[in-house]
């Protein structure tokens, strides 16, 4: 995709990979749009950034879906990018987490890593074939490919994304609109909640990495630790998916 002159919609731009990728869209010269749940956060990173533009909403529900494409065409009608971010990492051990009882707090991250997405991309999508350049980047997680047992949920959720942007992408494949999958490594963010990827890769280092496959016309762009896992055999995920929750099984017993 072309990196200069575009209008963006980020969603889960406020803070973590989402703000990175804002901060070097705009130093780029493209027009960003944020949005997000949490108007405190929205408001720092516009205090950082003035020339973000910032949009409260909750993609978790259909009405949200469809007040912000409204909204976002209405205003910005030369929008010719989505950057689908925003998601959430729920960490535990299926025989504690009594589903029963707390399944609403499962079912927010089915809602936030894959409806939301989903129904962003099926929207935008035929608004941006009418374009004479457009993009939908998914951003899934080499988690799509090597699952993390103790976030089970995550893990399945980012591989039904990687497989819809792969099903996306023969779709589009007639039209001026790029289909892009950008799969992290753990990234030191507050993903999951603070403190969780203090070792994973430097939030800086990881988007300007990005930037670089963007740049270079990559449809699939890993980074670090990613990188190998988007072409493993499936006996070295078997190998690799035992090995890491071993290494991390008592982080929910």
């Amino acid at each position: 995709m072309k990196l200069s002159g575009n209008t963006i919609l980020i969603t889960g731009g406020s803070t973590g990979i989402g703000l990175a990728f804002a901060e070097r869209f705009i130093k780029a010269g493209n027009t960003v749009i944020a949005t997000g749940r949490r108007e405190q956060a929205l408001q720092q990173a516009k205090e950082k950034h003035p020339a973000l533009i910032t949009h409260a909403g909750d993609l978790n529900d259909e009405s949200g879906r469809l007040a912000l494409f409204d909204w976002v065409t209405a205003n910005y009608p030369e929008v010719n990018v989505l950057v689908n971010n925003a998601g959430i990492q729920q960490r535990f051990n299926v025989l504690k987490a009594d589903a029963k009882e707390n399944w609403s707090y499962f079912k927010q991250e089915i809602a936030t890593n894959i409806e939301a997405p989903f129904h962003l991309a099926m929207l935008f999508a035929p608004y941006f074939a009418a374009k004479d350049q457009a993009a939908i980047v998914n951003v899934t997680s080499g988690l799509a490919f090597t699952p993390f047992a103790i976030a089970p949920i995550y893990s399945a959720t980012k591989a039904a994304l990687h497989s819809f942007t792969m099903s996306l992408r023969h779709q589009l494949s007639g039209t001026n609109v790029e289909v892009i999958e950008i799969a992290p490594p753990a990234v030191n963010t507050d993903l999951g909640g603070a403190g969780l990827h203090t070792t994973g890769e430097p939030l800086d280092a990881f988007a300007d990495g990005i930037f670089q496959g963007l740049a270079e016309g990559k449809p699939e762009i890993g980074y670090g630790t990613s990188v190998n896992r988007l072409r493993m055999s499936r006996d070295d995920i078997d190998t690799y998916t035992a090995n890491m929750y071993e290494a991390t099984k008592n982080l929910v017993e």
